[in-house]
């Protein structure tokens, strides 16, 4: 018998699985890895300043401690690269924003997280910042796909990984373990993003779909560009851009409306010339709180669901993936605001 079976490795199931190994806990990852998952085409960006009014992210000095001790640890470990700590540079649009930012930086919350504030032009080799900028620290990115493919050679190594898609057809629920066709688990957690059973159907998982560039520079930017769009550094020349946020139209492909918003926010920001190579499209799983989704099932206690990562994905899964394994261990308790006891009201009307 193994003591977890595991759906899904994206993010939050390839580091619940990490951090249920370093408890010594036997676990199996089922998954069937799909090219359009949010995970696979994510440009990895972390940073505690976002959105477009630039608040500190929910639980930042938390949630980016944990940034910089897990991937980090996890590159020891497995001899991979994934982590690239940047600096992050947001340019001005007025006098105005130039004003506030000075004040709003110097808040004890959020000063941690500025290296500096520029009342003019200090990129203006890359980007337009006529009015100066922000540049904020703890930020950078991962690369996703390279981290889930080194979590899976890992997995694989330790027979650890079936590389087959869930069948709910084939879940036997005991009282005392799970059975899925030929193996035994104590518990089994659901980690598949926007692709639900039926046992999770209740829950308000979202999709939002979100576009992606792959952009050609001859020039490499000197830091991580966010206005509008994002410009990630990638390989030599080539760089992420992103993302679209689209709650409404759900279709499985790419789109010239997105293609065309991309490069517009591009233009708009980058002063260098540069070329579209390649355009891709993924899934996003959200809660309505813009929260987390972690717990047990309200009808089966060895039935459990990690979810609604949403676009923070990276600064969230490895937080919150161990403080899920410490449940499911029975270390300690799962915080209210992520807990899918909040939802029980959808599952009573179900």
């Amino acid at each position: 018998m193994i003591d977890y079976l595991i759906v899904g490795q994206g993010l939050a199931g390839s580091c619940l699985a990490w951090e249920l190994k370093q408890q010594a806990k036997r676990v199996l990852v089922l998954d069937k890895p799909e090219k359009n998952c949010s995970s696979v085409i994510a440009a990895g960006l972390f940073n505690p300043i976002t959105g477009k009014l630039m608040a500190r992210t929910w639980l930042a000095e938390t949630l980016f401690k944990t940034v910089f001790d897990f991937y980090p640890k996890v590159e020891r470990v497995l001899n991979q690269k994934f982590f690239y700590p940047m600096p992050l540079y947001r340019p001005f649009l007025s006098i105005q924003e130039q004003n506030e930012w000075m004040g709003y930086s110097a808040l004890p919350e959020i000063k941690k997280f500025i290296t500096a504030v520029y009342t003019s032009s200090t990129f203006g080799h890359q980007v337009y910042d006529n009015f100066g900028g922000l540049v904020t620290s703890q930020c950078g990115y991962v690369d996703v796909p390279e981290f889930l493919n080194s979590v899976r050679a890992w997995l694989i190594e330790q027979n650890s990984f079936l590389e087959e898609w869930f069948d709910e057809t084939q879940l036997q629920i005991e009282a005392q373990q799970i059975t899925y066709k030929q193996w035994q688990a104590r518990a089994i957690v659901f980690c598949t993003g926007t692709s639900l059973i039926k046992l999770w159907k209740p829950l308000p998982v979202k999709p939002l779909k979100g576009e992606t560039l792959t952009i050609k520079l001859q020039e490499n930017p000197e830091l991580i560009y966010n206005r509008g769009v994002y410009i990630v550094p990638g390989a030599v020349n080539y760089h992420k851009v992103g993302a679209t946020y689209q709650a409404q139209e759900l279709t499985e492909t790419i789109t010239d409306r997105a293609r065309a918003e991309l490069e517009a926010g591009v233009a708009g920001l980058l002063k260098l010339p540069f070329k579209t190579v390649a355009q891709n499209w993924g899934m996003r799983p959200t809660s309505p709180d813009r929260r987390p989704m972690l717990g047990q099932h309200p009808n089966f206690k060895n039935v459990a669901i990690f979810n609604g990562l949403g676009t923070k994905g990276v600064s969230l899964a490895p937080y919150f993936a161990a403080h899920l394994a410490n449940w499911l261990t029975g270390i300690s308790e799962i915080m209210p605001a992520v807990n899918i006891n909040r939802f029980k009201a959808l599952y009573s009307k179900s």
